[in-house]
């Protein structure tokens, strides 16, 4: 009986050793099991995972997007096509386990649809699915997998840090500006032949100086009108040559002087023109001159034949001829002298096309002899 007695109690004993055994060895298999599902993967395994989660949206297919991961901490950087695919990549990257915060530097790029038609945004990414755990052969892998959902819970969530800094837009390439039309081409006019073109001379000519080809200057005295309309205001400058110059020499009998226009500016430009001469002259002494001349070498002759005969009469002819040429030299005509400030009118003998002007010129300003039309 006692020996039965000490059986029982030994077996009892060996039951609880063993059932104590157990219950030691699942707390250590509950234990290990928390700790490997809280254990955060490495770095490397951490962004493979997040960029295969990105890889299966159908929004995020095909972007060029950069998963970084340290220390529990994940960095998003890239372009997308919508803030739904923004915050969506942000949702995948913070379900990851171990991640505890996303910086999200993902960037909105407008594609070139959008300015004209507004893009239909994509559907936002359904959230991924927790994964399930596998089924556990016993109750007490249930306990340990509340116990685990108990220590999830108590995990805060990760943050997510939204970086909304908006790219700088990128400027469209500009065309090449167009170059500036050619100014328009200026309204000419031509002034007709036969137009009068008076002037005032501003250089004294002398037909005692001067010599055929020298060059005179003037002004226009009275504007040039066509059809009624101021073509040419006055005071503008004229430049014209001596055709002829002859000085009254002392039996020459007469002095000439001819002149002719050679061009005249407008604006800021000189054109060529054709007029008549303008030509003046002092009388002839033609036959007057001889019967002068003559009518002293007779009364030269009969006064010689008077004072002294043959001899004498020889010698008053000669004498009365030069009395005669005296009184000749003495009567002279003078030279022709066109002073500074005096009015000569020329006549145009061919049109001239110009470009009018209604800008007043300066009185007084020479034509430059070297300026070209």
């Amino acid at each position: 009986m006692n020996l039965l007695t000490f059986s029982g109690v030994n077996i009892n004993i060996m039951k609880a050793s063993n059932f104590f055994t157990l219950r030691i060895a699942a707390l250590i298999f509950v234990f290990t099991l928390a700790i490997g599902c809280t254990k955060a993967p490495n770095e490397s395994q951490t962004t493979s995972d997040i960029q295969s989660k990105l890889a299966t949206d159908a929004g995020l297919q095909g972007k060029q997007l950069t998963v970084q991961a340290d220390k529990g901490t994940v960095t998003l950087s890239g372009t997308v096509d919508s803030d739904a695919q923004r915050d969506a990549a942000a949702k995948y990257a913070a379900s990851e386990p171990g991640v505890k915060q996303v910086i999200n530097n993902l960037q909105v790029m407008p594609t070139q649809a959008s300015a004209s038609t507004p893009a239909q945004e994509p559907a936002p990414a359904s959230e991924p699915a927790p994964a399930r755990s596998k089924p556990s052969p016993s109750g007490k892998h249930r306990k340990s997998t509340s116990r685990d959902d108990q220590m999830a819970q108590a995990t805060p969530a990760p943050q997510v840090v939204q970086n909304n800094q908006s790219p700088a837009p990128v400027a469209a390439p500009q065309a090449a500006p167009a170059p500036p039309p050619p100014p328009p081409e200026p309204q000419k006019v031509t002034v007709p032949s036969g137009t009068v073109v008076p002037v005032r001379l501003v250089d004294t000519i002398d037909s005692a100086t001067a010599q055929a080809g020298d060059t005179f200057h003037a002004t226009l005295d009275a504007p040039i009108a066509v059809d009624g309309d101021v073509v040419i205001p006055s005071h503008y400058d004229v430049e014209g040559h001596v055709v002829n110059a002859q000085a009254s020499g002392k039996f020459a009998g007469r002095a000439l002087l001819t002149l002719q226009l050679d061009r005249i500016k407008v604006g800021e430009k000189y054109y060529n023109v054709q007029t008549d001469q303008f030509s003046q002259q002092t009388g002839a002494r033609g036959k007057n001159t001889a019967e002068k001349v003559g009518g002293g070498a007779i009364a030269g002759a009969i006064l010689g034949g008077i004072l002294g005969g043959g001899k004498g009469a020889a010698i008053g002819s000669v004498a009365g001829a030069g009395a005669g040429g005296g009184v000749q030299a003495a009567s002279k005509k003078p030279d022709i002298k066109l002073s500074s400030e005096k009015i000569l009118t020329f006549t145009l003998q061919a049109p001239v096309t110009i470009v009018p002007t209604n800008r007043p010129a300066r009185e007084g300003q020479r034509l430059d002899a070297n300026s070209q039309q």
